[in-house]
């Protein structure tokens, strides 16, 4: 007796270390983004959508139409652009159709793996491809075999993204190994919040994650893409590593920190992006939708998520949600996980080289303004970008292959209806 007493003691306390295990996949530091509630869940609305230039109410119409005008505004280089750089305005990556939406632009990466880490290319990946000068204009050098595209990604409706709890993405990380027999397994990373004095939050702006703030995103943006520096970001980037201060005429940090809140304070203010409602109305897109969670797409391209609670305070002590973006069901068709499906650009960022093959979900709100698909925009049908789909995802690739042509047919107008 005493034996078999001691032999279920035994077997209890192992089970109590599994699942013990299981649960340890949480998020570090994050206390102060608590879970939401069963009453603030029920409360919640739907975000407004539509791709009609107006505000979401986290500011008022003139503020939304100013900060938009600055948004759209194109830099000299007496205002700081580059010297080295990839545009003049926010709004030449992001304006299909309407100003802060898809993007048909690109910016260029590169490095290289030695079989065991990646090493990033002289100066970093990014390579810039404008500068005020030939003689400091960055080509990827030799030796630097790994090389990717990236699109620009639409920033419509990011308020709702960044005002999602940490504790939602993690839930749905812990979730998708169950959700699919242990084949797809999101990872979430926590990243530097810059206005935080770098304190960590869990990413979700970026391919990689790389950034989990507007305000971080916003400083990134402007330094990377504008070669514009702010108390955030106040370093100029090097061409190829060398120093181009012979050709930077404004000193640092070339903007205040202005432009940076205002470039924050309008994606916050955006709608997400609407659905065509006549197209999802049609029996197809219907019968598309139902197949689309069947299959298993939806274990990545979630179909809705809930944001935090009015009143949360998130960004590490630097934002509270206000009621415009808390407590609101969006569909952004993602999860907002890091995952390998085949695709991935090599490149390493802020989630260390387990993340070298992984690339963030792409949200698929918004899908029918895009002429370019997937990370690296060099997939341009549907149809193709589903085949594309590899590695987690290969066997919701072959499911979507052992349905009929016609059914086929339905997913695809589903997705022509986001």
């Amino acid at each position: 007796m005493m034996r078999t007493m001691k032999f279920l003691a035994l077997l209890f306390f192992a089970i109590a270390l599994v699942w013990s295990s299981r649960l340890t996949r949480v998020v570090e530091g994050q206390d102060i983004e608590p879970r939401t509630s069963r009453t603030e869940a029920t409360s919640a609305s739907e975000a407004p959508t539509g791709f009609d230039n107006q505000t979401n109410g986290v500011t008022d119409q003139t503020t939304f139409d100013g900060d938009k005008d600055v948004f759209e505004e194109r830099e000299l280089i007496v205002d700081g652009l580059g010297p080295v750089y990839n545009a003049q305005a926010c709004s030449e990556c992001h304006q299909t159709p309407v100003t802060g939406a898809a993007s048909q632009i690109s910016e260029l990466r590169a490095g290289h793996f030695n079989g065991s880490i990646f090493v990033d290319h002289p100066g970093g990946s990014l390579i810039n491809d404008r500068a005020v000068n030939v003689s400091i204009q960055e080509t990827v050098l030799g030796g630097n075999e790994v090389r990717t595209f990236r699109l620009a990604t639409n920033v419509l409706g990011a308020g709702f993204i960044e005002a999602i709890n940490s504790n939602t993405l993690v839930a749905i990380a812990n979730s998708q190994p169950g959700d699919s027999n242990g084949r797809i397994d999101g990872q979430f990373i926590q990243v530097p919040v810059l206005e935080a004095g770098n304190a960590l939050r869990v990413g979700r702006f970026g391919w990689k994650n790389q950034h989990a703030s507007l305000i971080s995103f916003s400083a990134d943006a402007y330094l990377n893409e504008m070669g514009i520096t702010s108390p955030l970001q106040p370093v100029e980037n090097t061409s190829n590593g060398d120093s181009v201060a012979t050709f930077d005429i404004v000193p640092d940090p070339e903007d205040d920190g202005e432009d940076i809140e205002i470039f924050a304070r309008f994606m916050r203010a955006t709608k997400a992006p609407p659905r065509d409602a006549v197209l999802a109305a049609t029996s197809d897109a219907q019968a598309g939708a139902n197949l689309f969670n069947q299959i298993g797409c939806s274990i990545c391209h979630v179909p809705s998520i809930t944001t935090a609670a009015t009143g949360t305070v998130i960004n590490q002590g630097e934002f509270v949600v206000p009621p415009s973006l808390g407590n609101k069901v969006i569909h952004p068709f993602s999860d907002f996980l890091l995952h390998n499906i085949g695709t991935g650009d090599g490149i390493v960022q802020n989630g260390g080289q387990s993340t070298r093959n992984k690339i963030r979900t792409a949200p698929l709100w918004g899908l029918r303004a895009r002429s370019r698909l997937m990370h690296d925009g060099l997939t341009v049908t549907r149809l193709d970008a589903i085949l594309r789909h590899e590695g987690e995802a290969n066997f919701v690739t072959n499911n979507f292959r052992n349905l009929s042509s016609r059914n086929r047919g339905r997913v695809l107008t589903f997705l022509d209806s986001l």
